[in-house]
């Protein structure tokens, strides 16, 4: 089984190598692994040029300017030859160098059409340190009426679905991925696999963690995607799950601090 990872990038020289490095780690080696530039300035393409030889012939990559972040990974799917595929962004990295073999393995022994697990969020300043831990496992299709989906960025689906549901809308400026998860999971009611396993880490910083003003972005656009499959919700209902985020920060938190505790012993 083939996977195909795409990356989108614009002028993301200070993360990148973390990104490829842990590519290049994965123990599982029957993937091709699409980058996909906007025409960056700041070194991000000599990163790119560095490991093409080192990725013996996976990589495929283009440089050419776009309309944003789901234009690129649009791009990188219309290039995609394998069975299966999944996105990692240009400031994340796997977790660890097992995940690609997690994922084959789970479609070989599943009658599913896509994996998911879990990932979490670290500060820039120290990437060992988890902010906040984003679990999968509380995921049901009909809790997508309250905004829930999936971890996106563990997200990899068969390229077989993809040409049946359709590609990433463009016409969203952050939440093309919820859009494309609800046409997923919720009107195709594909067939999902959720794996207890902490596939990526994320820097925070996003262009959906980037404070108040994303999150009124996310809800204007999440009902938007709503109304255009003319699913009944309301904003009321959306806001729930930011009950739940409280929550998933309180944990990790906890749990960043019995971990300072449990090595502070003799």
């Amino acid at each position: 089984m083939k996977i195909s990872i795409i990356t989108a990038t614009f002028n993301s020289a200070s993360t990148l190598r973390d990104t490829i490095e842990s590519v290049v780690r994965q123990t599982y080696d029957n993937y091709e692994y699409i980058i996909i530039d906007g025409k960056s300035t700041d070194g991000t393409i000599n990163i790119i040029k560095k490991y093409e030889p080192q990725l013996q012939g996976k990589l495929k990559w283009i440089s050419e300017k776009d309309k944003g972040i789901y234009d690129a990974m649009n791009k990188g799917i219309s290039l995609a030859t394998g069975d299966v595929i999944g996105i990692l962004n240009s400031d994340d990295f796997y977790t660890t160098n097992d995940i690609l073999q997690n994922i084959v393995t789970a479609f070989q022994q599943n009658d599913i059409d896509a994996v998911y697990g879990d990932i979490h969020f670290v500060s820039d300043s120290d990437l060992s340190k988890c902010v906040r831990y984003y679990s999968s496992g509380i995921f049901k299709r009909k809790l997508m009426r309250l905004g829930f989906m999936p971890a996106h960025p563990s997200f990899y689906i068969k390229n077989e679905c993809i040409n049946k549901i359709g590609l990433y809308d463009t016409s969203y400026k952050i939440a093309a991925d919820f859009d494309f998860l609800l046409r997923a999971i919720y009107i195709n009611n594909i067939k999902t696999l959720y794996l207890k396993k902490d596939f990526v880490t994320m820097r925070m910083g996003g262009a959906s963690t980037s404070g108040i003003s994303s999150h009124r972005l996310i809800m204007k656009e999440h009902l938007k995607a709503f109304r255009k499959y003319h699913i009944c919700t309301n904003p009321f209902l959306l806001s729930l799950r930011y009950i739940y985020k409280i929550y998933e920060l309180l944990v990790s938190k906890i749990s960043h601090k019995e971990r300072i505790n449990t090595k502070s012993l003799p």
